[in-house]
């Protein structure tokens, strides 16, 4: 038997949470297959078997808090004979806890229907299981797009949006049962990620002076320029355009002009930096990263996008490091790609400032005397007043808001 012990996760970090084990009692299992998925604060790690031979006992259950170095579980090495004989009376008591969650809340999604020791079942993480219960999409008929081809939570509301609409009446001798069943609840513990998210802006909450001032933006040159070199765009650079290249290349900018809100507090010293290391907000399966465009003022606009898509497909596979993570003068998080009006949100410690970016919305506004229709987006800018005025916090705004109105400005520096 061979251990399979908790990698070395990073500095600093001693201790992380099972989040899902991707391997049974009684399955082959491959050398530097993963068997395990690890919650971290920021990142999941993946736990690689060292031997080839089959998944043995597993010592630890999912939501279990373990340190760098503990043993969570064996493996016998080689596949004995035996060792088959062996998983079914093993996997029996924890194959079926997925499909017996499934139950208790009187789900007739087809996940159910799957053998209690298949691969689809015990696949599923917590959130895909619970995205599958709440949109009856039955998972084993879709591709999924996680690593090793694991479904995401992403891909179940993605079919769902695109479930037929007759599916609703097909639904609807299930859709009775609740009134006879009463009132459920659902009870999940919070992931490290959330437990950690919810600390660090709490923290911001209570040690910043946070304010928030707003500016709409005319997106109409922007919108016309990327119509007009997308396709150029795409051949030469092997990426898309989109409008966070142009945006982060105008954050630059402005942090230049005003270095305050590229600052930190440390104590009772003002950190200024001379570079911008632009973090921004990026959907994961398992909640918002923030991983960090290191010296985004020397990129081009190509270079941010290249990256700023490089970190999306990682954080959908869940393979983010730790230290891509660490540091940032300055975060950027667009709601408006879920279709947010306008917010107000907040710090990243112990950075000085982050910007909100929104949905484009055709509004009436005034040109030269005239009602015009312009696409427009509001922007929002949460600050820390211990380090940055109220005018400076205005013009870092209107520096932005002119940048993207005049697109120009981004190619002399005005």
């Amino acid at each position: 038997m061979a251990d399979v012990k908790v990698p070395v996760l990073g500095e600093s970090i001693t201790e992380a949470t099972v989040g899902e084990w991707l391997k049974n009692p009684g399955d082959p299992v491959k050398v530097d297959e993963p068997i395990a998925s690890l919650e971290t604060d920021k990142v999941s790690v993946e736990v690689p078997s060292t031997v080839a031979g089959v998944m043995g006992e597993q010592l630890v259950k999912v939501g279990d808090t373990v340190e760098v170095g503990a043993v969570i579980a064996t493996i016998a090495e080689g596949g004995a004979a035996a060792s088959p004989a062996a998983p079914p009376a093993a996997s029996a008591a924890p194959a079926p806890t997925a499909p017996a969650a499934v139950a208790s809340y009187g789900s007739s999604s087809p996940a159910q229907g799957q053998a209690p020791g298949s691969d689809g079942a015990a696949a599923l993480s917590p959130s895909v299981r619970r995205a599958v219960l709440e949109t009856g999409v039955d998972p084993s008929n879709l591709q999924g797009t996680g690593r090793d081809g694991r479904l995401t939570k992403e891909d179940v509301m993605t079919a769902a949006q695109n479930k037929p609409a007759a599916a609703p009446a097909a639904a609807a001798p299930a859709a009775a049962a609740p009134a006879t069943g009463g009132r459920k609840e659902e009870r999940v513990k919070m992931t490290r990620l959330r437990q950690t998210v919810a600390k660090r802006l709490k923290e911001a909450q209570n040690t910043a002076a946070m304010l928030t001032t707003f500016n709409d933006v005319d997106m109409t040159a922007v919108i016309e320029a990327r119509a007009k070199y997308k396709d150029l765009f795409e051949k030469k650079h092997g990426v898309r355009l989109g409008f966070m290249g142009f945006f982060v290349k105008a954050a630059c900018m402005a942090l230049k002009d005003i270095p305050g809100v590229n600052g930190s507090i440390e104590g009772d010293e003002i950190v200024y930096h001379d570079y911008c290391d632009i973090s921004v907000a990026v959907s994961a399966p398992n909640g918002l990263v923030v991983p960090v465009i290191r010296d985004a003022e020397t990129l081009s606009v190509a270079g941010i996008e290249k990256t700023i898509g490089d970190f999306g497909k990682r954080a959908k596979d869940g393979t983010l490091k730790m230290d891509e993570m660490r540091g940032g003068t300055f975060t950027i998080s667009n709601g408006g790609v879920f279709g947010s009006l306008m917010s107000t949100p907040i710090i990243n410690p112990p950075q000085s400032a982050v910007l909100g970016l929104h949905r484009i919305e055709e509004r009436p506004v005034v040109r030269d005397g005239q009602v015009v229709v312009r696409p427009m987006m509001y922007l929002a800018l949460s600050y820390d007043h211990r380090l940055v005025d109220g005018r400076e916090a205005v013009t870092f705004l209107v520096a932005l808001k002119n940048a993207i109105e005049d697109p120009t400005r981004l190619l002399i520096d005005l």
